[in-house]
């Protein structure tokens, strides 16, 4: 009896310290305002001694969001800092959406799947506008389906259709 008594003791003081070295953690490396900044798709990776600018990646990527960058930053940088794009993306359709002073909207589109699938690159003057504060850059994609995907969607009806039948045999007994 003893020896659960000291067993369960030490298993809660174990698990009372475990819980608050998590948040000396939190509190010794990054302030809360910081960690709620990171969930809102917000991204820093500013530069101190350089001019930095806000600019938006959305779509396909692995982290979608709005990003504080150096201005020397290129459009390759921008979706690397994103995490790059993710299989389903159609990197033949790039667009950066730009907002100009007088109001109006201008769109470039470029096509990167020789980057990223080809031996050698197809386009050889391939002209990128320099990124500027407010652009967005998107990424757009499809959803793509695999085996497993699809054997699941199939596995779903043909338990329904199962289970149907048996209730209409039920039913009608």
């Amino acid at each position: 009896m003893l020896k659960k008594i000291i067993f369960i003791l030490v298993l809660s003081f174990i698990s009372y310290n475990s819980g608050f070295a998590q948040i000396k953690d939190v509190e010794l490396g990054a302030a809360y305002k910081s960690l709620y900044q990171r969930q809102g798709g917000f991204y820093d990776y500013s530069d101190p001694e350089a001019v930095n600018m806000k600019v938006s990646v959305w779509g396909f990527i692995k982290y979608p969001g709005r990003y504080l960058v150096p201005i020397y930053t290129n459009l390759i940088d921008l979706l690397s800092y994103a995490g790059g794009p993710t299989g389903n993306s159609h990197l033949d359709d790039l667009r950066l959406y730009r907002v100009l002073p007088d109001s109006t909207q201008q769109m470039f589109k470029f096509n990167f799947e020789d980057l990223l699938w080809e031996d050698k690159i197809e386009i050889k003057n391939r002209t990128v506008p320099k990124l500027i504060a407010k652009d967005i850059l998107i990424v757009p994609g499809s959803p793509k389906l695999y085996f497993k995907d699809w054997f699941n969607i199939s596995l779903r009806i043909f338990v329904a259709v199962v289970n149907l039948t048996l209730l209409v045999i039920r039913v009608t007994r």
